[in-house]
């Protein structure tokens, strides 16, 4: 009967350590094996503990620093979110010293007016609404009580490449209680992709993926560049099969799209995305084409029907649908852009002003007129029992701060949309009194073709003699397209005389709308929208010096447009004058007029 022993080995290192091995006698050869493999073990062991330490490539550690030192440069920036009363919350990032930050719309909904938000100093700020894009997934708030709050610096999302690195910072779960962000880091796995909505108006264009964890409480927060410029608002991920839990599939939506409605949501509106008032498909042959229009789109206007092949839309080449709905859902309502699509030879440029993609009931929530919400099915209450039908209690805004909050049909907060009028008309005043012009105004002078031409702008109406013809408007009746085919130039210069002399009073709504490139194209300019009966105008201003620069006026929806720009500058009468008016309606001139007398009479304006 073989007998069995142990045979004990050192460690080799001095430390006591025993390693046993478990032998039958008898059997040398196999004993003599397991000893060598252990004695190998032991100095390979050995080596490990007492020999020189493992050399870390410099790279490495520098990348390393570089990541530390950004992630902590970055911090103060990133705000937790939290509903008053502890009802969620969610990410925010600073992007002005003034405390002005970007997060989710659908953070903020049902959060109320007034939010906590708490940075990585410790302290928790109050925070008010400003503005939503309920479509795009985006809220601006506005933290209170300082004006030298750390922020972001706005980068370019274009440039973003797959396999770029980049950081996420924020609130997962809601675990940063002391307002210290979490920090993930990951790569660009996809960018201009596009998210369908899911069940709601949300709606992500041109987003961003990434592998950068994101969960739930990360919507709102920022996605950081390497270099730690801010390339997108944190919102969305593939969680659906996941139990809630990142699956490595995350969206935000690019800086760049922000941008462009940075002004409208600075207005305090409830804002809206585009559309062009068509749909489109892919061809057999893989051209993207029309398969629906509008008739009364301004698309249709300009020559667009089913089968014309989309070559270009807002300077971007269009080579799938996917792409077009990108394109198109990263700009506001309302701005104009320019489409080139292709009928058979023929290939046709216009430009186009942009419809809305949604009703304001949609936006805003509100029921349609008529309908009244229906029960819901569920379980009857027990009997005896009366089923619980109360709402969580409103938390109270902070006493000293509820008048930065004004509520007004259509805005998520009016009080900040009265700033940005002050700002944007802060140039009027320098134009002169015209207050005091309150009698007829006679301008005259040479239009481009060399004819004379007098226009009378006065309280009963408005009259121009041009090209040896008579024009009027009677102010008592519907705007008129007066002369034909000039959008309304009549009834426009008396929106011009009543916008000047009376602003806000003249008009039965007035607020301050946004910025757009004048005419889709060159600088941005501040926009004013004004509306009096069906008539709506919007009027644009320098933004730097609060220069007017013309408006264009519509005389009811889906109609073209009275396209007038002012150009120069010359004082009569202590008033300050355009030198030029230029008219222009459905894409085409109608009018070059040299303005060179000015004359208000006296009394009232008959």
């Amino acid at each position: 009967m073989a007998a069995s022993t142990d045979n004990q080995l050192s460690n080799g290192a001095g430390k006591g350590r025993v390693m046993r091995v478990r032998c039958v006698r008898g059997d040398r050869g196999a004993t003599q094996v397991v000893a060598g493999i252990v004695s190998s073990l032991v100095v390979l062991h050995a080596g490990i503990l007492v020999g020189p330490a493992w050399a870390v490539d410099p790279a490495v550690l520098e990348a390393e620093q570089k990541r530390i030192a950004v992630a902590s440069r970055l911090a103060p920036s990133v705000v937790a979110i939290f509903a008053r009363g502890g009802r969620g919350g969610g990410s925010g990032v600073l992007i002005s010293p003034d405390g002005y930050a970007l997060t989710n719309f659908h953070v903020t909904r049902g959060a109320g007016t007034f939010l906590k938000c708490g940075l990585n100093d410790g302290e928790l700020y109050d925070a008010v609404i400003v503005g939503i894009d309920p479509t795009g997934d985006v809220a601006l708030v506005k933290l209170l009580g300082r004006d030298d709050f750390p922020h972001a610096l706005l980068g370019d999302s274009d440039t973003l490449k797959v396999g770029d690195w980049t950081f996420a910072m924020g609130n997962p779960f809601l675990l940063a209680t002391d307002f210290q962000p979490t920090v993930t880091y990951g790569i660009v796995s996809g960018v201009h992709r596009y998210q369908y909505p899911a069940g709601t108006i949300l709606e992500y264009t041109d987003c961003i993926q990434i592998d950068t964890s994101i969960n739930p409480g990360n919507s709102g927060g920022p996605l950081f560049s390497a270099k730690g410029e801010l390339m997108g608002i944190n919102g969305r991920g593939s969680f659906e099969k996941r139990g809630r839990v990142n699956s490595g599939a995350g969206y935000a939506i690019s800086i760049n799209q922000i941008k462009l409605f940075m002004d409208h949501l600075r207005s305090g509106r409830v804002v809206d995305h585009a559309t062009l008032g068509a749909t489109v498909t892919t061809r057999d042959d893989g051209a993207v084409v029309v398969d629906g229009i509008l008739d009364e789109s301004e698309a249709y206007r300009r020559g667009l029907r089913e089968e014309d092949e989309i070559i270009s839309f807002a300077g971007r080449p269009v080579r799938s649908v996917n792409q077009f709905k990108n394109i198109l859902g990263i700009y506001p309502k309302g701005w104009k852009l320019p489409l080139v699509f292709r009928r058979g030879e023929m290939r046709t440029e216009a430009m186009l002003r942009l419809r809305g993609l949604h009703r304001a009931s949609e936006l805003t929530g509100s029921p349609r007129p008529g309908k009244k919400p229906g029960k819901k099915p569920g379980k009857k209450p027990a009997p005896g029992k009366r089923p619980n039908t109360k709402k969580p209690p409103v938390a109270k805004p902070p006493e000293k701060y509820k008048h930065l909050h004004v509520k007004k049909t259509g805005f998520a907060n009016y009080y900040f949309n009265q700033l940005e009028q002050k700002r944007t008309l802060r140039g009027m005043s320098q134009l002169g009194d015209f207050r005091q012009a309150s009698g007829a105004w006679v301008l005259g002078g040479k239009s481009a073709g060399g004819g004379a031409f007098e226009l009378t702008i006065a309280d009963a109406g408005v009259g121009l003699s041009w090209k040896q013809k008579a024009f009027f408007q009677d102010l008592k009746a519907e705007p008129q397209d007066e002369p034909k085919g000039s959008g309304g130039l009549l009834y426009a210069m008396h929106l011009w005389r009543r916008f000047l002399a009376r602003q806000s009073d003249g008009f039965g709504e007035f607020y301050y709308h946004g910025s757009e490139p004048l005419d889709g194209k060159g600088d941005r300019v501040d926009v004013m929208i004004t509306e009096l009966g069906n008539v709506r105008s919007r009027w644009y201003f320098a933004r730097e010096s609060g220069k007017l620069l013309g408006f264009d006026t519509q005389r009811e929806e889906d109609t073209d447009e009275c396209e007038v720009r002012l150009v120069g500058d010359q004082v009569i009468a202590g008033c300050h004058w355009p030198q030029k008016i230029l008219v222009r309606s459905a894409g085409a001139a109608v009018g070059d007029l040299a303005v060179t007398s000015v004359m208000v009479k006296k009394g009232a304006a008959q």
